[in-house]
């Protein structure tokens, strides 16, 4: 018996320091000046403040410790300069930028940041910045009634999360998803709030598990972290555009994807012969549905082992793959990070020769069971790893792949905990650490030393990255998908706040698998998803094994029929979302947004979490329910033009609109405009024409730029684009458009036609200047050839 020995006595047994107990780091007693801020002394740790733009202010603390201004791999900006002046009186100390003001109460050390205004931002009263025992950190803030919370990443539930406690710990989640499944696959620990139409973000740089909670407190809400540092981030807004802005200059845009992977994608787990995937590519060219992506799920492998080819299931790799793009068909596959221990596989060889594997403390190799059996990991956080794992893609693009689909990289492994041991040590660039700090990060890192070594062996070319594990930061290299639904209606309905949640986390490039991987789906169902799928920025219809198949055809032709028709839609709106993603590179703002993006004194819109905007001027409102033809649709301020009907309907108003199983309730702003390409097989397929439909409203002005480059390299870097800067004036029956041309990039498409909608029929058209004849399309519309 224990009890017989000196554990008797442990001092743990007896009642000793509590380690949940919240500590403060109490008083200020001495300010320093530091480059662009100050330090100040606290009893309990030195809190750093620091600007890094007037709009971006830093706050970081060890409590107990030496306070470090390293930040983690999500971040790639560094302060720039700023004007900060600084008083000090014998209770306050404040720092201003020309936007934002800090004040910091020394007894004790409380935060309170205004804007310019005199709008507070944060405050903190009874609680602000503390630690505990155990290790962990913890900021409390004050909570306003009128707060609502946004972005946190990949989380299921409604849009606004006032009122939920959120962890953030990168998991492997197969079931349940539900609205209380915390965690999933991504940790991005950031926010907007939005107060009285005015927002502002906080982004925590802690790698460590973290936690958000705004349930315990009525009026407090606190974020903090199992260990290292309180370090955060806290944007201005003003708005909620600015607040992307602010947070995607800290952790980075997503760049411009290639054209081919914003098509339509198809999936399984698994399409398992080179055999099955050249039947189902004919079988798509057959009835005439556009395709551009065949998905290789790991029955592809050689017993699972990655950079290699079943030579068995797939005899000719290259030539499939080069047929296939003949078509306009690229194939995509999968990657995993395990690699399987087998002494006489190149990929183990060259880890363990080359010390690229996760280890222990003591230098032995950490090894988990995934799908090919006993395996190691490769350690990320090593610069040396990374390009290692980057040239290893050669594998890859040298059979002509172009795109990479990362999975399990949470890392997921087949035991209790889901991962790694959190005893394992990550080399981490010269600085290790546990993977119990690190395991947000490994999926990130991964996608870093994927993403650019594609990038390196295409010659050029844009690669295409999918992640299901991801950080603060992955929209830089990363599409997203919102890992392993299921084939429920509810699945249906929760993917729309997430894919909104995540655009507001600066991930851009994301969906869900349309129809649902596992689960048995049905044809109304898949329908009814393909609908949102085809506006929805990532579009892939994706099934498990064991399950029913899902392909566009799988339930007869009455449901073909509407599924077809959806994946033709996305191919004609193509032109207007490559637009909407060259805008998401250059500001961060997102492809999909909530509409209380684009009308945040709109309180109706703060948790509308069953309708979304794509840009400024569209909305989808999808039927979410079996057996279900109508809906409530809320339009907010303005004139919204049924995109099938041309009916106009008043905003500010909810209204209940019809939909059949062919129709998807799409909304158009009246007086503003939208663009369309021809329906083609693939993104590869010739495209001679743009259609810009304006949606006369008499009196207004509107202004829109179409977008558009080779859609395949990174030329658009170095100003090699084309963009029209339309500008309509309508003022009666008088039309005034001007074009402006911009970029030195010329496309294929060589006709560009303005059909006007809604405009009286004797109404007179001018072109930069210039009296335009005016034609009648088939359905009665104005058009122009501009």
């Amino acid at each position: 018996m224990l009890e017989d020995t000196s554990f008797a006595i442990h001092p743990g047994k007896k009642s000793g320091k509590d380690v949940h107990e919240y500590l403060d780091i109490g008083n200020v007693n001495d300010v320093q000046l530091i480059e662009n801020g100050a330090a100040l002394s606290a009893e309990k740790g030195i809190l750093k403040v620091v600007f890094y733009r007037d709009d971006i202010v830093r706050f970081v603390v060890k409590p107990s410790g030496e306070t470090s201004l390293k930040s983690s791999p999500a971040l790639i900006a560094s302060a720039a300069a700023v004007e900060v002046s600084i008083s000090e009186g014998d209770d306050l100390v404040s720092l201003s930028s020309s936007i934002l003001t800090v004040a910091i109460s020394k007894a004790p050390a409380r935060i309170t940041v205004t804007d310019k205004n005199g709008r507070v931002i944060i405050r903190q009263n009874t609680k602000g910045i503390g630690f505990k025992h155990s290790g962990e950190v913890i900021c409390v803030n004050e909570m306003n009634e009128s707060d609502h919370f946004y972005g946190f990443g990949e989380k299921s539930g409604f849009l606004d999360k006032r009122g939920e406690k959120m962890t953030m710990w990168n998991t492997d989640v197969y079931a349940p998803h539900n609205p209380e499944t915390d965690a999933l696959y991504q940790s991005i620990p950031y926010y907007m709030t939005l107060r009285d139409g005015k927002a502002h973000g906080i982004f925590f740089d802690n790698t460590f598990k973290s936690t958000f909670d705004f349930r315990s407190d009525t009026d407090h809400y606190s974020f903090g972290a199992e260990g290292g540092q309180m370090d955060f981030y806290v944007m201005a807004g003003p708005g909620p555009k600015e607040v992307l802005e602010q947070y995607t200059h800290l952790t980075g845009r997503a760049p411009i994807p290639p054209k081919w992977a914003i098509g339509y994608h198809q999936s399984r787990y698994s399409y398992e012969t080179e055999q099955e995937v050249r039947e189902l590519a004919a079988i798509f060219k057959e009835k005439g549905i556009p395709l551009d992506v065949i998905y290789l799920d790991i029955h592809y492998m050689d017993e699972y082992r990655v950079f290699t080819f079943d030579r068995e299931r797939f005899p000719d790799a290259k030539k499939l793959v080069a047929d296939l793009k003949e078509q306009g068909i690229r194939i995509v596959p999968i990657v995993d990070p395990g690699v399987k221990e087998d002494p006489e596989y190149q990929i183990y060889q060259e880890g363990i020769y080359g010390n690229h594997f996760s280890k222990y403390i003591e230098g032995n190799i950490y090894y988990g069971d995934v799908w090919p059996g006993n395996s190691a990991f490769p350690d990320f956080t090593s610069d040396k790893v990374r390009e290692w794992w980057g040239e290893k893609h050669k594998f890859y693009t040298d059979l002509g792949i172009e795109g990479i689909w990362n999975d399990m990289n949470e890392p997921a492994v087949f035991n209790e905990t889901k991962t790694m041991d959190l005893k394992v040590m990550h080399e981490n660039d010269g600085d290790p650490r546990s993977h119990r700090e690190l395991h947000n990060i490994y999926g990130l890192m991964m996608g870093d030393a994927t993403y650019n070594g594609m990038k390196k062996q295409l010659g050029g070319k844009r690669p295409f990255l999918l992640t299901r594990a991801g950080f603060s930061g992955v929209q830089r290299f990363s599409a997203v998908w919102t890992g392993d639904n299921r084939s429920f209606w509810e699945h249906l309905q929760m993917s729309l706040p997430m894919v909104m949640n995540l655009g507001m986390s600066g991930v851009s490039f994301a969906g869900p698998d349309v129809g649902g991987f596992a689960h048995d789906s049905n044809g109304e169902l898949l329908a009814r998803w393909t609908q949102v799928g085809a506006f929805t920025p990532y579009f892939r219809n994706h099934s498990a094994i064991g399950f029913v198949r899902q392909e566009p055809w799988s339930f007869g032709e009455k449901y073909e029929k509407v599924i077809k028709k959806y994946i033709e839609l996305r191919y004609k709106w193509l032109p207007h979302l490559y637009t909407l993603f060259a805008e998401a590179y250059r500001s961060g703002i997102p492809v999909v947004r909530p509409l209380l993006m684009e009308y945040p004194d709109d309180e109706k819109t703060y948790n509308l979490s069953d309708q979304y905007m794509i840009g400024d001027n569209v909305i989808i409102a999808p039927i979410m329910q079996p057996s279900v033809e109508h809906r409530v649709v809320y339009l907010p301020e303005g004139n919204w033009v049924s995109y099938w009907t041309e009916e106009v309907y008043e905003g500010g108003k909810h209204h209940m609109v019809h939909a059949d199983l062919e129709t998807l309730p799409i909304f158009i702003k009246q007086g503003s405009m939208i663009v369309h390409s021809e329906v083609r097989e693939s993104t590869e397929a010739i495209d001679s024409k743009r259609t810009i439909h304006y949606y006369f409203s008499e009196g207004d002005s509107f202004a829109f730029k179409m977008y558009d480059d080779d859609g395949k390299t990174f030329a658009y870097e170095n100003g090699e684009f084309l963009e029209h800067a339309v500008q309509i004036q309508s003022s009666n029956k008088d039309i005034i458009v001007s074009i402006e041309l911009r970029g030195d990039y010329r496309p294929e498409w060589t006709e560009l036609e303005l059909v006007i909608h809604g405009a009286p029929a004797d109404t007179q058209v001018k072109v930069n200047g210039e009296a335009r004849k005016i034609h009648k399309t088939p359905n009665n519309k104005l058009a122009i050839i501009l």
